[in-house]
């Protein structure tokens, strides 16, 4: 379902379920993989992908969330929001750089995964991005709005939750909700360069997470009620 290889200082994760649909049982395969990652020292980075060619992950496992007992290998269903919504927070901030390897439709919380990765590449002539909750009668949740505020621009972020948009490859770059587009061919080798040409930023693992807990934690300076002029000229009181 989940594995975890390492080529020099490049983590490859790749999802190998199908759609890659969330379960808890899934939360908690990538959670070890995070570990992994995270017991690691020096220079790193991880790609994350998926072997399926239509999907990265087509979101919730709603069958498994609608009748759990009769689908036992998925896991708690009791735990599954706090830990699928703790596991993005730990991916968000993970002291590595992180890239996310988009070969086909990423839905609900399979956008939210690819989000929460530093650099995005997708398939440029296939697939879609989409939070659908609004468009299926779910609501999100305030954890997840704030995600998608701050990794997407203004009219991008409006468009994504409030009217369920689908993202192709080259509105999606364009909007900048990713950060590269490629062939299915291409996306991997991509991936793997972009990985190495990083890695070498997580060689002080402190910095680098600490700053990303900085941009995106307790206190983000996104979200800090000072604007930055008043900021500037009083830096000594914000570290």
């Amino acid at each position: 379902m989940i594995s975890l290889t390492r080529e020099n200082d490049v983590f490859t994760l790749t999802m190998d379920a199908g759609e890659n649909r969330w379960n808890t049982t899934f939360v908690r395969d990538i959670d070890k993989a995070l570990d992994e990652v995270e017991a690691s020292s020096g220079p790193a980075a991880l790609v994350t992908r998926s072997t399926d060619t239509k999907f990265f992950s087509n979101g919730l496992d709603l069958e498994w969330r609608q009748d759990p007992s009769a689908h036992p290998e998925g896991g708690d269903a009791d735990a599954f929001g706090a830990e699928f919504m703790a596991l993005m927070g730990r991916f968000i901030t993970l002291p590595v750089p992180t890239i996310c390897a988009i070969n086909g439709h990423a839905f609900g919380a399979g956008f939210m995964v690819a989000l929460c990765h530093d650099i995005r590449i997708m398939r440029e002539d296939r697939g879609f991005l989409c939070a659908n909750e609004m468009a299926i009668g779910f609501r999100i949740p305030s954890a997840e709005l704030a995600l998608f505020r701050h990794k997407l621009s203004g009219s991008a972020f409006y468009e994504t939750v409030q009217f369920s948009r689908r993202w192709g490859g080259p509105d999606a770059l364009a909007a900048g909700v990713v950060q590269h587009v490629a062939s299915m061919e291409v996306i991997p080798e991509l991936a793997q360069q972009i990985a190495e040409q990083s890695a070498p930023l997580a060689a002080n693992r402190e910095l680098f997470g600490d700053q990303k807990q900085r941009l995106f934690g307790e206190n983000s300076v996104l979200n800090l009620p000072h604007g930055a002029a008043h900021m500037l000229k009083n830096a000594d009181q914000f570290g």
